[in-house]
C-alpha cells in the first residue's frame, strides 16, 4: 500500500499513520497527516471490531514496519 499508491504521490514522514475503519462491514484505511485524512483505501477484507483503531508504519526508505501505537511509545 505504502509503496504502491502513496510513496511519491506524498510527502511522507517516517512515521505513518493509518486508521482503521468498518466501511460496510470490510476494512478501510484511513491515511492520516497532521490529524488530517489524506487518502482511503477500501479492502476487500472482513471488518471485525478486534482489530486496532490505528496502526503505524514506520518506513525507513527501504523498508516499513509496522506497528501497534504502544508499541511506538515503548
Amino acid at each position: 500500500m505504502i509503496d504502491n499508491n502513496l510513496q511519491g504521490v506524498f510527502p511522507l514522514a517516517h512515521t505513518l499513520v493509518f486508521e482503521i475503519s468498518n466501511n460496510h462491514g470490510n476494512v478501510t484505511y484511513d491515511y492520516v497527516q497532521d490529524h488530517e485524512v489524506v487518502a482511503s483505501f477500501d479492502t476487500p477484507f472482513t471488518y471485525t471490531s478486534d482489530f486496532p483503531a490505528t496502526i503505524l508504519a514506520y518506513d525507513s526508505g527501504t523498508q516499513q514496519t509496522i506497528l501497534l501505537p504502544r508499541e511506538a511509545e515503548a
